[in-house]
């Protein structure tokens, strides 16, 4: 559930053109040019990290155990 939250902010973000903020200080930063996929899977990895930590916290067994 965390990995759609985190892509729909993603989307939603981009639409007031937060995605090209996140590209541009990557370059500025880094100096790695980075495209919208990466963009992106910045928000899958954050959605990732999300779930594991739901995990952790035994959001999921509590949902499976019922």
């Amino acid at each position: 559930m965390a990995i759609g939250t985190f892509l729909i902010t993603g989307w939603i973000l981009s639409w007031f053109k937060f995605d090209e903020i996140i590209i541009q200080t990557f370059k500025e930063l880094f100096n790695k040019d980075i495209t919208k996929a990466t963009y992106y899977f910045i928000f899958f990895c954050l959605g990732i990290l999300g779930e594991i930590v739901l995990l952790f916290q035994g959001a999921y067994y509590e949902y499976f155990l019922r």
